[in-house]
């Protein structure tokens, strides 16, 4: 009868222990990089003896953020009317972007580099395969002002990633403003990105 009673009390504080450090560590680690981390007690081993408890880490939907990576993004143009702006079909853009595993992003565009082609942005998983990005450039014009920025350009990104990873899809905005905020142009357009990996070759960047 003391066999069984030691066994029971074995078993009750090693559950105790295993609950009290799941909710200290869920408590106090919070989000661990983009991951929502916790401690989790596993399956009890063994039929005719306790075994031993043990931990392991689960993972919420944004453990794999399979964006980030570094891409070659093609921007065309789609739904403008208007006088000066791009038809449907036009290459508004040739770029390489990264996306990095902290939610920022940077963008070399194939634009002058007089008019500030280097541009940063910050973006966030919305969903399964789905992303938003916020992006800013400062953009220049020196055939106007080569002393003074021509004003900040915000580009708005919905990207929707392959199931492979390896390219994404999705819509674009920019809005250019000027020094004070005004609004000087929209154009909006379709967004198509291929992964570059350490063997892609030239042309896949063409």
């Amino acid at each position: 009868m003391d066999s069984i009673f030691k066994k029971m009390a074995v078993a009750l504080g090693i559950f105790l222990m295993g609950a009290l450090l799941t909710t200290t560590a869920r408590a106090e680690c919070g989000k661990m990089g983009r991951s929502s981390l916790s401690l989790q007690p596993q399956s009890w081993q063994g039929q005719n003896d306790f075994g031993s408890a043990s931990l392991r880490l689960a993972s919420d939907d944004d453990s794999d953020d399979s964006i980030v990576g570094m891409w070659h993004v093609l921007f065309t143009a789609k739904g403008n009317v208007g006088p000066g702006l791009p038809p449907d079909g036009a290459p508004v853009d040739n770029a390489i972007a990264q996306w990095h595993s902290d939610g920022t992003e940077i963008m070399n565009s194939g634009r002058n580099p007089a008019t500030q082609s280097f541009c940063l942005g910050v973006w966030k998983k919305v969903s399964f395969l789905h992303y938003k990005l916020n992006h800013f450039a400062i953009s220049w014009d020196p055939t106007v002002d080569p002393n003074n920025p021509q004003g900040p350009a915000n580009i708005r990104e919905d990207v929707i990633l392959s199931p492979d990873g390896k390219t994404f899809k999705g819509t674009f905005t920019i809005d250019q403003y000027d020094e004070s905020g005004n609004l000087l142009i929209q154009i909006t357009g379709l967004l198509s990105g291929t992964r570059i990996t350490v063997d892609t070759p030239v042309s896949g960047v063409l």
